[in-house]
């Protein structure tokens, strides 16, 4: 099976096409931008498709990151997910960006537990314990990362993402995280696609917030 694998989730805007029955990348493209993901994804797409020398048509599944991650480039994903998987009659399959950094370190590492840890900013990460086949132990939370540190202290595992520093106090910035597009799409080709539907998983609201003080009063 064909699977279009699409990350907008973070500073990467990524694409590929993979081939489930050789765990083969055919063609991939990528670029950290940090913003501007929707003016250049379908031209990234384009340019896999081109560079696989495939059609849309021989796509049989759409991956996609759902977060946490940023607002709009999640929006950006999973509107995009949807957009292809109904115009190629095709299943899209969201996965977060929590289960593809412990798979990730699963495929490098192997062999224990993991916890994945996202910087959420203002004080605050994104965390989730995975087993050692990278199998969610507990839900995706939004924590302070005091209250991160007392779950990692009881955790006998690898800790893993831009907030193991901050987890591990050593107070300095911490990482940006990527990804990998490979990942995405091979769990996602593992997934029972009528049950994992792409949807934006939010663990917190947006930073922007409507004025209402200067909203016009209706006549």
């Amino acid at each position: 099976m064909i699977v279009l694998a699409l990350d907008t989730a973070g500073v990467d805007c990524s694409a590929a096409l993979y081939d489930s029955d050789t765990d083969e990348i055919l063609a991939e493209v990528s670029e950290t931008i940090g913003r501007g993901h929707a003016e250049r994804l379908m031209s990234f797409v384009d340019t896999c498709v081109e560079k696989a020398g495939l059609t849309l048509d021989d796509v049989g599944r759409i991956a996609v990151t759902i977060g946490p991650g940023s607002f709009t480039g999640i929006r950006v994903g999973v509107a995009a997910a949807r957009g292809f998987a109904l115009a190629l009659g095709v299943p899209a399959v969201g996965i977060s960006t929590l289960a593809v950094l412990a798979a990730a370190d699963v495929e490098a590492n192997g062999g224990k537990p993991v916890m994945a840890a996202i910087d959420a900013k203002r004080g605050e990460i994104y965390l989730q314990a995975f087993n050692s086949r990278g199998v969610a132990s507990d839900q995706a939370v939004v924590v302070s990362v005091e209250d991160a540190r007392s779950a990692a202290a009881a955790f006998d595992g690898r800790i893993v993402g831009s907030g193991a520093a901050l987890i591990a106090g050593e107070g300095r910035e911490a990482d940006v995280d990527h990804y990998p597009i490979r990942t995405l799409a091979r769990l996602a080709s593992a997934e029972d696609a009528s049950m994992v539907r792409p949807k934006p998983l939010y663990l917190r609201g947006p930073d922007a917030k409507p004025q209402s003080g200067f909203a016009l009063a209706r006549k």
